[in-house]
Parts: C-alpha cells; structure tokens; sequence
C-alpha cells in the first residue's frame, strides 16, 4: 500500500515563502502592489452570452 507523504505544517510553508522572497527581493526583485478587484489576466475573447431554459425558436 503506497503512502501518502503528510504535507508540511503551514507555518513551514509561510517561512519558506518568506525565504524565497527575501531572497527575489535581495536579487533586485521587485514588488508591485495591485488594487483590491483588479485581474491580472486580460480578456482577449469577447463575452460569452448563455441562455438558460426552454429553447424556443430563434428566427421564424
């Protein structure tokens, strides 16, 4: 029976994350802070409009 490794506790995880942002910051990384509601990802499709419920006939 194959066993599962346990992940590690999340305050390991958080000081590892911190590690490695030091470290990208005293490589002369850099931090940009983004506003609350903004999406890095941009739209390159436009929207998709979906009907919900009884298809009736479109054009007659």
């Amino acid at each position: 029976m194959a066993t599962k490794k346990k992940q590690p506790a999340a305050s390991e995880t958080s000081e590892s994350i911190e590690k490695q942002m030091q470290e990208f910051l005293a490589r002369g990384g850099q931090i940009d802070q983004i506003n609350s509601g903004v999406s890095g990802q941009s739209q390159l499709t436009g929207s998709r409009h979906i009907s919900l419920g009884n298809n009736k006939a479109k054009s007659q």
